[in-house]
């Protein structure tokens, strides 16, 4: 991204757009998620669409939604972990979207698909941020993963 440095990495700022906390089960390497963590990525795209229409923002509500659904799956895949907060807010033009589970260590990057159902989710991400004049990355020892999107064209 050209311009300014990325803003989302630091914290979220109180009365965001979206600030959600859940439980996810815990699981064992390869083992699939249950049904109650897949709606848990349903009801969080929901919000997400809701606060920002609410807001006016319906312009970027389909790329932030397809980006909190990826950021979410993405940590019950692979996190570990047991919960999950999810943040949106503002900050200067920007729409700041952070998937946080407490569990750091090295993540999975954005590369080539591996096969027809995997893999696409962090490259969709890093399209769709590059396309808004965003960026996305991943903070606090690999325990937060965020995604800047740029107003300006709303």
């Amino acid at each position: 991204m050209n311009g300014p440095a990325p803003q989302c990495p630091t914290a979220p700022r109180p009365n965001g757009l979206v600030e959600e906390n859940f439980p996810i089960t815990k699981r064992s390497p390869g083992e699939l998620p249950p049904p109650v963590d897949e709606s848990r990525v349903r009801a969080m795209r929901h919000v997400t669409r809701e606060r920002l229409t609410s807001r006016g923002l319906t312009c970027v509500a389909d790329d932030a939604t397809l980006i909190v659904s990826e950021l979410i799956t993405n940590a019950i895949l692979h996190s570990g972990g047991m919960q999950i907060q999810l943040t949106l807010d503002l900050r200067d033009g920007v729409l700041c979207i952070r998937v946080h589970d407490g569990v750091t260590g090295p993540r999975p990057t954005a590369q080539t698909p591996d096969d027809d159902e995997h893999g696409r989710g962090l490259v969709l991400v890093q399209e769709i941020a590059r396309s808004r004049r965003g960026a996305w990355g991943v903070s606090d020892n690999g325990a937060t993963t965020w995604c800047e999107l740029s107003l300006v064209a709303c």
